[in-house]
């Protein structure tokens, strides 16, 4: 015999399984130049303030990039910091 107590769907296969209906929608990740925390272009305080992360982590994580990675944290800085907009006043 079936054990009645068991979910009648899967919970791996239904995304809906288990969800709750006072679930917040997610905010939009949205990357934009700081124009408070900047030491030159403001490409890392902007992705700090996103991810919601220490800058100076960020900072540190791009030296790392740019020196173990043949200067390639150095070309997405550059990048970025003609891409990216700046934040709004």
């Amino acid at each position: 015999m079936e054990n009645s107590s068991r979910p009648t769907v899967d919970p791996i296969l239904d995304p809906s399984f288990g969800a709750t209906t006072t679930t917040q929608p997610r905010r939009r990740f949205e990357l934009r130049r700081s124009r408070t925390d900047r030491m030159l272009g403001g490409v890392c305080g902007g992705l700090a303030e996103a991810l919601g992360a220490d800058p100076a982590l960020v900072r540190l994580g791009l030296v790392a990039l740019t020196v173990l990675g043949a200067g390639s944290g150095g070309l997405l800085y550059i990048a970025a910091w003609i891409l990216v907009p700046e934040a709004d006043a």
